[in-house]
């Protein structure tokens, strides 16, 4: 290399580095270790694989060695979870002033979330199981369950959304975000792990889809392309951080695609929301919204929501 290549790179890694000290948020070089975003995204592959074994990865799974490969996998999910978890909490401690190593019940508590979580996988199975059958039952294009896993990337979404939704409520920090970030960026679908959601959603086709934080979903709930769940304002309250921000849906409610609710209002159980429809207040039960024939026009019609 000659000199005045050398030079120059010099000086960018001398610009590079007087960056990193200054810019110290956005990085973390001699400080509390914190998981890679790459572990993550292999551990939430590695339960999905459990939940859904043989379909998302080609293994070989039979009734003989089922056993031992889901004890295989099992241990494997439960050592990383332990060991991110304890890195994150400590990650979270450090940023408050505390030292996470002189907490005596520390350990104690990574090691009940860790375990929780593997007893969560059962029941998880369950609700996914009826995700599942309301996507076979909502999709006419649909063929089979298998496929549904296999190609439809609403699921996806929504196992991955159920299992950083799980973490969030034990109130591990910055694993479940990192889990609905990645799936995110895989679907298009972007599903907060605060959010609330029932059994039996469907997400049909999905891309653009956005559910806030605080948006809470009944169960039997259809959404479709472009559907927005969001917060009137990006302002978070400071004297109240759980600040109710996004729509909450009742059961039995379709939306279209394309639609955006925004705020704290409710939409009644059993009612259908058109294509496009802006709403920012409450909806009765029964109720029909659509925009009938010009943009500026939205109608609503309660008492007459019917699902097709």
């Amino acid at each position: 290399m000659n000199e005045s290549r050398q030079e120059k790179l010099n000086q960018v890694l001398g610009k590079l580095l007087d960056s990193y000290r200054e810019y110290s948020e956005i990085e973390l070089i001699g400080s509390v270790g914190l998981p890679a975003k790459d572990s993550i995204i292999k551990l939430v592959d590695d339960i999905l694989v459990v939940l859904y074994p043989g379909l998302i990865r080609q293994e070989s799974f039979d009734h003989l060695n089922l056993p031992y490969l889901a004890g295989q996998k099992l241990v494997s999910i439960l050592e990383r979870l332990e060991l991110y978890t304890e890195q994150v909490l400590c990650w979270k401690f450090s940023q408050e002033g505390e030292n996470c190593r002189e907490n005596q019940e520390f350990g104690e508590e990574v090691e009940q979330i860790s375990f929780s979580f593997l007893e969560y996988l059962p029941s998880l199975r369950e609700v996914l199981a009826q995700d599942v059958e309301a996507i076979l039952k909502g999709d006419p294009a649909a063929v089979s369950r298998r496929e549904i896993v296999l190609a439809y990337p609403g699921l996806i979404a929504v196992s991955v959304y159920r299992i950083a939704n799980f973490l969030h409520k034990q109130k591990v920090p910055l694993i479940p975000r990192i889990m609905t970030e990645y799936i995110h960026s895989r679907t298009g679908i972007d599903i907060h792990p605060g959010a609330e959601i029932g059994k039996g959603l469907m997400i049909d086709h999905g891309t653009g889809v956005v559910i806030g934080e605080t948006a809470v979903i009944g169960n039997d709930t259809r959404i479709y392309q472009g559907v927005t769940l969001g917060a009137l304002s990006p302002a978070r309250s400071m004297a109240d951080p759980e600040l109710k921000r996004h729509p909450t849906i009742e059961d039995n409610v379709i939306i279209y695609s394309g639609a955006t609710i925004l705020g704290n209002v409710t939409i009644g159980s059993g009612s259908i929301i058109g294509g496009n429809v802006w709403l920012v207040h409450d909806v009765p039960p029964g109720s029909r919204v659509y925009l009938e024939d010009a943009p500026e026009k939205q109608e609503i019609r309660s008492g007459v929501g019917t699902r097709n």
